[in-house]
């Protein structure tokens, strides 16, 4: 098989469309859907893909074009920003961690030397598993966003330095101290200082260099409009950054990631990120993949709990440490918790350091064997704790975070109460009062209540799903209640206790989508708006008179399509659970749709429905 490069390339295709979209379905991560396919058709699955290293190799590009991307988008200020946590962080968790697993190790019966390489190894975190999940959560400008970041970006300058200390740690005791004493003595000649500058002179021309070349080539390959031309040059530039990194001594992620910073505040950066991003995406998956057929089961199989007790101890360990850290940097409790997942793994660099290791001799081949299957299987240990942390710990936290602050006492009782005073809320809100409607505001963010106080607007704090705040607010002789709190779950167990327990009351609610307003609508709310749609039809408004058609035309089909897609929602809540009745609804819909945008159609658009499909 790995003769046949296309058929290769069409099995990690297969494969991964095949797992990757079943595992994200199942809320398990794309991660893990790679790593899957990976085990799936490795040497030790179907067996229908074998080299393993090949496919590994060329997948650390992405690596490369992912760190470029982040960079992308950071500005040098910001970089500037992060340097406490670089050094503060970044430094201490590296040292931290590789000294309590090389103290473990030692006690387990490993030598010295060989303890701290290992230890150096696994205190190494995965940049891609690491990156991409702060991406897909879209954290990565928050604070465990730039906490992760800083811990990798130290981790990435530590391998060049990693690696050189790995021939000196192999050597005997005597040999050592003759090459230390080699060193010491060299620092006394000034030639010796001749290649250190060279270095430092070619990363000062690489930085002037993307200031003021590459944006002038930049700027004439995009004039030129040759798509493709534009995209070639992106790629020239993180592999050209990535190469210059790697001359000078350290990591290509780095460079790559340097690069990226250089060009954040040109006026190319987002043409170039749009670029770039598929090919990231294809790399990062392949070598996740490649992550995968790398875990040597018969490994596994032979020697389980000592495999088990080598992952979770390591990763215990990044956990506990980065834990404190955090916490030394007064992170928010569910951002260290975060950051510490995120962080506990080892990384790709893992095999980098461990192979070289062996190559010199300072590790045995059965150590190194067994320490590449830990390092793979921790990689995989990361989905599973985020899934568990998502589940199971994060709502808590949410629960405990607002349980901390007790209820306000709600001193006023008025006709109209709004849940929720996040921007949803205020405009409802400030509609209200400027007809001269009173209502009593109901949050559950007290970072939002202290910040609205400071402008003269009374906000009590509670959680308005309690039964008993939506009593002490007086909502039983309340008039309306508006439900402008976000989430789709909280809207909906609100609604259901008011409609229960104070079906008098008028409920305006928010809804989030068509299917959330049904639901809402099976609850015997009538009043309700999606959150989004009105906003959209007034942005196409005003698209159509961008593309020339007249105002007043384009706010009569606005208000048309507004008039008939309502009424598409009511008429197709009684077929909503029946797929064919309602698609059927749908297609017809669309057609009187075109009709009335058109002006072919009267101002009211009947919707005949068709009949709901018989069930036997």
């Amino acid at each position: 098989m790995e003769n046949n490069l296309l058929l290769a390339v069409f099995v990690l295709l297969a494969a991964s469309v095949a797992l990757v979209p079943l595992a994200k379905a199942l809320g398990l991560g794309t991660v893990l859907g790679y790593l899957a396919a990976g085990i799936l058709i490795g040497p030790y699955g179907l067996g229908l893909v074998s080299d393993t290293e090949m496919i590994r190799h060329i997948a650390e590009f992405g690596i490369v074009m992912m760190l470029f991307l982040i960079g992308l988008d950071l500005q040098p200020s910001e970089v500037w920003r992060m340097r406490h946590k670089v050094l503060g962080l970044g430094v201490t968790q590296l040292m931290a961690t590789s000294i309590i697993i090389a103290a473990a190790l030692l006690i387990a019966g490993f030598a010295l030397n060989v303890a701290i390489i290992i230890a150096l190894a696994l205190a190494m975190s995965s940049t891609a598993i690491a990156m991409q999940s702060t991406q897909q959560r879209d954290i990565t400008r928050t604070d465990a966003g730039r906490a992760t970041l800083a811990v990798l970006l130290v981790q990435d300058v530590s391998v060049i330095p990693i690696l050189a200390a790995i021939p000196l740690l192999a050597m005997p005791g005597a040999a050592l101290d003759h090459e230390v004493a080699n060193a010491v003595e060299s620092m006394a000649h000034p030639q010796d200082w001749v290649t250190p500058i060279i270095i430092l002179g070619a990363f000062a021309g690489a930085v002037l260099g993307g200031r003021f070349l590459v944006r002038p080539v930049l700027r004439f390959v995009a004039q030129t409009g040759v798509r493709e031309a534009f995209t070639a040059l992106g790629l020239a530039f993180v592999f050209g950054a990535a190469l210059l990194a790697q001359f000078e001594g350290f990591s290509p992620a780095l460079g790559a990631f340097i690069g990226g910073v250089l060009l954040a505040d040109s006026e190319y950066r987002h043409e170039l990120e749009s670029n770039l991003e598929p090919f990231k995406g294809l790399l990062l998956g392949l070598f996740f993949i490649s992550v995968g057929m790398s875990i040597a089961f018969d490994i596994l199989w032979s020697e389980p709990l000592r495999l088990l007790a080598l992952v979770l101890g390591f990763v215990g360990a990044k956990i506990a440490v980065l834990f404190v850290l955090a916490s030394l940097f007064r992170m928010h409790l569910a951002d260290r918790l975060l950051v510490a997942i995120l962080l506990s793994q080892a990384g790709e660099f893992a095999f980098v350091i461990l192979q070289f290791a062996q190559n010199n001799d300072a590790i045995a081949a059965g150590d190194h064997a067994m320490l590449a299957v830990a390092v793979a299987l921790s990689m995989a240990t990361t989905p599973l704790l985020l899934l568990a942390f998502d589940r199971l710990i994060a709502p808590r936290l949410d629960a405990r975070r607002r349980s901390e602050r007790p209820n306000d006492p709600i001193d006023e009782q008025r006709r109209i109460v709004v849940l929720g005073y996040g921007r949803f809320g205020q405009i409802v809100t400030r509609m209200l009062r400027s007809q001269g409607f009173d209502m009593t505001l109901i949050d559950d963010d007290p970072a939002q209540i202290d910040l609205v106080r400071k402008f003269g607007v009374k906000v009590f704090y509670g959680d308005a799903s309690r039964l008993d705040l939506l009593h002490a607010a007086g909502v039983g002789q309340a008039e309306l209640v508006v439900i402008a709190v976000g989430g789709r779950a909280r809207i909906l167990t609100i609604a259901r206790n008011l409609r229960k327990h104070f079906p008098e009351v008028a409920v305006a609610a928010r809804a989030v989508d068509r299917g959330h307003a049904h639901e809402l609508m099976a609850m015997g709310v009538e009043i309700f708006e999606r959150e989004t749609f009105l906003s959209a039809i007034s942005l196409g408004a005003k698209v159509l008179t961008q593309l020339g058609v007249a105002p007043n035309d384009a706010m009569h089909m606005a208000q048309a399509f507004e008039r008939h897609d309502n009424e598409l929602l009511h008429d197709s809540f009684s077929v909503r659970h029946d797929e064919d009745a309602y698609m059927g609804m749908v297609r017809h819909s669309m057609g009187l749709l075109d009709e009335a945008m058109r002006g072919d159609a009267p101002s009211t658009i009947p919707v005949d429905k068709p009949a709901p499909k018989r069930t036997e």
